[in-house]
């Protein structure tokens, strides 16, 4: 049986490495939570919210699922942000998507792919609604612009969300933003130039 042992040897050798450039790191780390940052992305491991963004452990809160949708029937997503805004008392919101994405991907094709077809659904929603604009399209273009689609209507979901409106209407500062990552050269792309704050009007993508 596979133990995965090397993981562990992994962990105890990033733990003496951090130890030994920063010998309060953990004593510090332990103590303190008070990130700026929620970040809402893709489970895709090839998408590691800390490391893209070049932020140390306790930076940045973080919700994944695929295809990073934020749904009003997702209590776990929804229990992430109001814990983000009411107690972390985060200032800024991501949502980021990624270039080829898989989910997104999925959600394209005319195929039964499980269970998994349930949460698809929200993507088949988004291309729907952008059907006459995605019908121009074809291949990886198609599939490109469908993931930045998909990043500008979870932004919307996010900003009318009864946690964040409620936060907007007490005057919190907090500010939701559209990303897409590009995993062939590793850069980020802000679609959204104008970061939703104290406003419920839809956005549209640059």
């Amino acid at each position: 049986m596979d133990t995965l042992e090397h993981l562990f040897k992994n962990n105890q050798n990033w733990a003496r490495a951090t130890l030994d450039k920063d010998p309060l790191f953990f004593q510090r780390l332990s103590n303190l939570q008070k990130p700026e940052i929620l970040w809402i992305g893709c489970s895709d491991s090839r998408v590691p919210a800390n490391e893209i963004i070049d932020l140390a452990p306790g930076e940045v809160f973080v919700h994944r699922n695929i295809a990073n949708v934020v749904v009003h029937s997702d209590l776990n997503c929804l229990s992430v942000i109001q814990y983000a805004v009411e107690v972390l008392k985060i200032k800024h919101i991501i949502v980021c998507g990624h270039y080829g994405c898989g989910g997104v991907e999925a959600a394209l094709e005319d195929k039964n792919h499980g269970l998994i077809d349930n949460w698809l659904g929200h993507i088949k929603d988004v291309a729907r609604l952008n059907q006459h604009e995605l019908s121009e399209l074809s291949g990886k273009e198609r599939l490109h612009r469908l993931c930045e689609l998909n990043v500008v209507e979870q932004v919307n979901n996010v900003s009318s969300t009864s946690v964040v409106k409620t936060a907007w209407e007490n005057g919190t500062e907090l500010f939701i933003h559209g990303w897409i990552y590009n995993i062939e050269n590793g850069v980020l792309h802000d679609i959204i130039k104008s970061p939703k704050s104290n406003s419920y009007t839809p956005v549209t993508i640059v």
